[in-house]
């Protein structure tokens, strides 16, 4: 069923605008006429003039908005100056009422725009279908024969372009750009750190508000995720058109930059300046490697199954054997992640934990024991041959000096899947030589 219409009124053909009222008025009364109950949201797009706020345009459609009693909460006119302003406002209209099946009625000319439009600022989370303003609806579900596109296509970089201008004009959300700094990397050799929620432009409440990570099954879209990390970038001082983060598989394997990438990695290690390398965690663990000798760094992303799996190992051993790195010279730094304070799982999985070490399990005989899977990583990484004074987690005495904070006990700082469920942001942790 259809949960809202979106009527685009932006830039309609002559033939069209000398009779808007008129259209506006029987396109809602159609809409009004073969709504179920209850009648979708109706938003009206419409352009407006820079520096106005209510263009002559938009009042003269007032009268074709009044008397549709069904439609009147449910109504909205939204006029902007761009295409991407007006839509990316419709897309928070509907975040907010969690809604996600669209018809979008409009001038047939404006059907292959707008499509790239929603390609960029919407996700595979929302289904578009897409209706001719001149032609009546058929009542039973709203659709009609899709008209054939005329004319030729907008130039897409030009809208990727007024999309990215837009975005970078939107304000910085709960808050500064917040990034966690180890003291055990040095400073002079790497850039390095750990983002927290604040300072992006992410809006919906569990990606608010520097979500850095998009997928099909979310509803933050990349254009979004890549002003988040623009402004990441900037603030922390790396280039992000070299930037590279881990495919993740929940796995071991590691990518080595310069040679043939893998499909999906949860590791990632190079020895290039000025390139950064990334490890997403939303609960898991983003952990970070830095060789101040060899001038090597890494990043890995270990959840549960890659700690078990071994990929902070697997990440070090990559530096060894690329770079020539000595198991000493090796510093790891544990990224905020789910603690045991939090973080439960299966008794069957619990017992793979308490073979690393007993410590790594709280309540073992109950059916859902608490699991640290910080101790099991550290525990891992010493047997392995790291150093313990080199790896940095929440066992560090001077607590001014934590930065592995629990992400499930720390909503206005932390993403965290385990407290928030399927729609859930990403921080990461990040690394690079300095040039």
């Amino acid at each position: 069923m259809v949960e809202a219409i979106l009527i685009d009124l932006f830039s309609l053909p002559a033939s069209l605008q000398n009779n808007i009222q008129g259209l506006l008025y029987s396109t809602l009364e159609t809409i009004e006429k073969c709504s179920s109950t209850p009648a979708p949201f109706v938003y009206v797009m419409c352009c407006q003039s820079e520096g106005s706020e209510w263009t002559g345009e938009q009042e003269s459609l007032l009268p074709a908005l009044r008397g549709f009693q069904s439609l009147k909460e449910r109504l909205e006119v939204v006029h902007a100056l761009t295409t991407a302003a007006a839509l990316y406002i419709i897309k928070q209209r509907l975040d907010e009422k969690d809604l996600s099946v669209i018809t979008v009625i409009l001038s047939p000319l404006r059907k292959d725009i707008m499509k790239v439009y929603i390609d960029h600022l919407f996700t595979a989370v929302y289904h578009f279908e897409f209706e001719d303003l001149e032609v009546a609806f058929d009542c039973e579900n709203l659709q009609i024969a899709e008209p054939q596109s005329e004319g030729q296509m907008q130039d897409i970089a030009l809208i990727q372009s007024e999309i990215q201008m837009y975005l970078e004009s939107l304000p910085s959300l709960n808050g500064e750009l917040t990034i966690l700094r180890s003291s055990l990397i040095p400073d002079d050799i790497f850039l390095h750190g750990f983002t927290t929620r604040t300072g992006g432009i992410s809006y919906i409440p569990t990606l608010s508000s520097c979500n850095l990570f998009s997928s099909s099954q979310r509803r933050d879209p990349q254009v979004v995720v890549k002003e988040n990390l623009r402004r990441l970038a900037n603030a922390a001082g790396f280039n992000p058109e070299t930037f590279h983060r881990v495919k993740v598989d929940h796995a071991n394997a590691v990518c080595i930059m310069g040679k043939t990438e893998p499909d999906s990695y949860d590791g990632i290690v190079t020895n290039q300046k000025g390139v950064t390398i990334a490890a997403p965690g939303a609960d898991c663990i983003p952990v970070l490697f830095a060789d101040p000798v060899r001038k090597a760094c890494g990043a890995a992303h270990s959840g549960w199954k890659g700690t078990l799996l071994g990929v902070s190992m697997a990440t070090v051993n990559a530096m060894i054997s690329e770079y020539g790195c000595n198991l000493k010279d090796i510093l790891v730094v544990l990224g905020p992640s789910v603690g045991p304070c939090c973080y439960k799982l299966p008794h069957e999985l619990a017992e793979e934990f308490h073979r690393i070490d007993p410590t790594c399990v709280r309540l073992f005989d109950s059916t859902d024991p608490y699991i640290d899977i910080r101790r099991a990583t550290r525990i891992l990484l010493e047997r392995g041959g790291i150093l313990p004074e080199n790896i940095q987690d929440d066992s560090v005495s001077d607590h001014n000096e934590n930065i592995t904070f629990c992400t499930a006990c720390h909503p206005d700082k932390f993403y965290s899947h385990f407290r928030d469920g399927t729609n859930f942001g990403t921080q990461i942790g990040f690394i690079s030589i300095k040039d």
